[in-house]
């Protein structure tokens, strides 16, 4: 009798066909057999072993339809749709920054001293969407969203660098950023800023996991 796992793994490589990642699916799914093996060590009936990778992965035939609709989303469209929503954010706080330093309006002044003084709900809220673009992209396109992932993060982060060179060079006045701007929210910007790709990276695995 052919073990478990081989003939899972035999069953699920035909179904994948030429699915361009098809090894490192087969890798994937083949360290989760082992770990429910070894879960299942007092179990000897090949049969039952069988049926208990299947209620917990799913049969070989509905893993590489899964895998042969993810084809179907179009990595293009995510990537730009992550860029987008990072632009949206940069660019909505750039114009409240312009137009609370040209324009005086009572409301506005009002609205921006009520969001300078949460600069790390803000960052925690902003870390939350690097570790959502991780997530959904290793939720959507499993091992092949690497690749992806690593592109859109470069991409996304333009905005911030801009920012951050702007204002360095003095082309954007450090008075439009007070009370903002001091040493520890420097020092803050530059870590949080570090710690996006980790974050974003994370998310993939933990999305990559979910898409089992």
């Amino acid at each position: 009798m052919v073990p478990p796992k081989n003939k899972f793994l035999e069953e699920l490589e035909k179904g994948l066909g030429n699915h361009q990642d098809k090894t490192s699916i087969l890798m994937e799914y083949e360290a989760h057999i082992e770990e429910i093996l070894i879960e299942s060590f007092d179990c000897k009936d090949e049969n039952e072993r069988m049926e208990l990778i299947i209620s917990r992965l799913g049969t070989p035939k509905e893993i590489a339809e899964m895998w042969r609709e993810e084809l179907s989303v179009t990595p293009s469209n995510m990537k730009w749709l992550f860029i987008l929503i990072n632009i949206i954010f940069f660019g909505g706080g750039s114009l409240l920054t312009l137009f609370h330093n040209l324009f005086q309006w009572k409301w506005l002044s009002i609205v921006w001293t009520h969001i300078t003084a949460i600069p790390t709900l803000i960052a925690f809220i902003y870390m939350c969407f690097w570790a959502l673009l991780g997530y959904e992209i290793g939720k959507g396109f499993g091992h092949g969203g690497r690749r992806l992932l690593n592109k859109t993060f470069l991409l996304s982060l333009i905005p911030n660098l801009l920012l951050m060179v702007l204002t360095v060079f003095e082309i954007i006045p450090y008075s439009w950023f007070e009370p903002l701007l001091t040493k520890t929210f420097i020092l803050a910007c530059i870590i949080f800023t570090m710690l996006l790709y980790p974050i974003s990276w994370l998310g993939y695995r933990w999305g990559r996991k979910a898409s089992i």
